[in-house]
C-alpha cells in the first residue's frame, strides 16, 4: 500500500488545548504520527512518498475562499494585535446573534470561523494545515492511477473542518478535499466512510446536498459525545443529497460486537451505493484505552475490521483522523491497514 506522508506536519505544534477548565498540551500533537511511521517501518511498510503540491485550487473545491484566507492570515493578526498566547476564541455568533458577519477584528474573526475553543491556532498551523490536504489529493490520485488502496498520512486531522468552520483539531477537510478529487478526476461517484469515535460533523455539512457522495459516519452519540450538536440517525441528506447521509451514533461503553453491527450495515449501504472509490475517515479513537472517547475496541478488533473493508474490493484511500492514546496509535492504525491488505 502506498503511503504518503510529509515532515511538515510538526509545524502544527501548538502548546494549549481547553480542556476541563485549563489549557493543556494537546492530545493532537506532532508524536502521534511519529508512533505510526515507527510502526509502519517495523512491519515493513516502507513504501512511504512525500506528496505533491496540487496548489490551492482542491482546498477551494471544498472550503469557502474566505475562511481559506482566514485560515493563511490567522496568526499574523493574532500577533499584531499584541496577544501572547495562542489563537483561541472567545465568543462566538450563537442562536441570539442573527448577526452573521465577519468582524473585523480578529478576536470577532476566530469566534466566526470557529467551531469549538478547545482548538488553538499557533504558529505553522496553516503551513501544516495546507501541507495535510496535499497529502489527502496525492493519495486520491495515487488510487486514480490504479492503486488498489493508498494512506494518506494527514495530520491535522480534517473531518471536523466545514466548508468555512475550523475546530476539533482540524482546518481543512481532508477526507472532503480528497472525495472531491475522485470526482474531478471522472469518478461518478463517492463514498466517505469515518469510522473515528467523533461524528463527522465538517463532512457531513460539505456533501449534506448532494448524490454523488454518499457520507456514512459510526460514532458516539452527540448527547454524549463532541461535537454535540450534529450526528442524529435522523439526519439523512437533504435536497438531492436526502437519502445519502447516513449516521450510526452509538452509546458510551459499545463493544466491537455492537459497532461493528453498524459497520456491517453502513458496508450495505456503501456497495448498494456503488461508488467509483471509497474514502475512510481513519480514525482510531474508537479504541478501548483512548482519553477522549468511550468506545471499547480492542488492537485487534482494528484488524477485523480492515478485514472487512478490504473484502468490499473498492479502490480506497485511508485518510488520518483522530486516535489519542499515543502509545498504541501505530499498533491499531497499522493493523487496520493490514487488515484491509489480507482481506
Amino acid at each position: 500500500m502506498k503511503i504518503i506522508h510529509t515532515d511538515r506536519h510538526r509545524l502544527r505544534a501548538s502548546k494549549t488545548e481547553l480542556s476541563g477548565g485549563e489549557l493543556i498540551a494537546p492530545h493532537e500533537c506532532p508524536e502521534r504520527v511519529e508512533h505510526i511511521l515507527a510502526e509502519l517501518r517495523k512491519r515493513g511498510h516502507t513504501d512511504i512518498v512525500e506528496p505533491d503540491d496540487w496548489g490551492m485550487g482542491p482546498i477551494l473545491r471544498v472550503h469557502d475562499a474566505d475562511f481559506v484566507d482566514f485560515l493563511q492570515t490567522c496568526w499574523a493578526e493574532w500577533k499584531a494585535d499584541g496577544n501572547a498566547g495562542e489563537a483561541i476564541a472567545t465568543t462566538w455568533p450563537s442562536r441570539r446573534m442573527p448577526r452573521m458577519k465577519v468582524p473585523r477584528h480578529i478576536d470577532g474573526k476566530l469566534g466566526y470561523y470557529c467551531l469549538a475553543s478547545e482548538t488553538s491556532i499557533s504558529e505553522g498551523t496553516w503551513e501544516a494545515a495546507y501541507a495535510a490536504a496535499q497529502v489527502a489529493v496525492t493519495g486520491a490520485k495515487a488510487v486514480k492511477r490504479g492503486e488498489r488502496a493508498a494512506f494518506a498520512l494527514c495530520r491535522p486531522p480534517g473531518h471536523h473542518a466545514a466548508q468555512d468552520m475550523f475546530g476539533g483539531y482540524c482546518f481543512l477537510n481532508n477526507a472532503a478535499i480528497a472525495a472531491q478529487s475522485f470526482r474531478d478526476a471522472g469518478a461518478i461517484r463517492v463514498a466517505v466512510l469515518d469510522v473515528d469515535f467523533h461524528h463527522g460533523n465538517g463532512t457531513q455539512a460539505i456533501f449534506y446536498d448532494r448524490d454523488d457522495v454518499f457520507f456514512l459516519s459510526i460514532h458516539g452519540d452527540p448527547d454524549d459525545a463532541f461535537p454535540h450538536f450534529l450526528g442524529g440517525m435522523d439526519e439523512t441528506g437533504e435536497g438531492r443529497g436526502d437519502g445519502f447521509n447516513a449516521n450510526y451514533p452509538l452509546p458510551p461503553g459499545c463493544p466491537y460486537d455492537k459497532w461493528s453491527e453498524a459497520l456491517d450495515d453502513a458496508l450495505t449501504r456503501i456497495m448498494m451505493y456503488s461508488p467509483d472509490a471509497l474514502v475512510i475517515s481513519l480514525g482510531v479513537d474508537t479504541f478501548e484505552r483512548d482519553p477522549i472517547s468511550f468506545f471499547k475496541l480492542t488492537s485487534d478488533d482494528f484488524t477485523d475490521y480492515g478485514r472487512k473493508l478490504g473484502k468490499l474490493g473498492l479502490p480506497t484511500l485511508f485518510v488520518m483522523e483522530g486516535g489519542y492514546a499515543v502509545a498504541e496509535i501505530g499498533v491499531n492504525t497499522v493493523n487496520v491497514l493490514e487488515g484491509f491488505e489480507n482481506a
